[in-house]
């Protein structure tokens, strides 16, 4: 199965990885909280669900 030697990684994992990665930076810098109180006052005011 020389097929499956030398055979980098496809773009499109690295990108994934790499947004994982800033998820989880974003997470322990506490930013996460902040985005989820920005969409949860959008839905409170503009579509007025509250």
């Amino acid at each position: 199965m020389d097929f499956w030697k030398n055979k980098k990684p496809p773009a499109w994992l690295w990108g994934m990885l790499a947004g994982i990665l800033f998820l989880g930076i974003g997470m322990i810098q506490g930013q996460f909280a902040v985005i989820w109180k920005k969409a949860v006052m959008i839905c409170m005011e503009c579509i007025g669900l509250g």
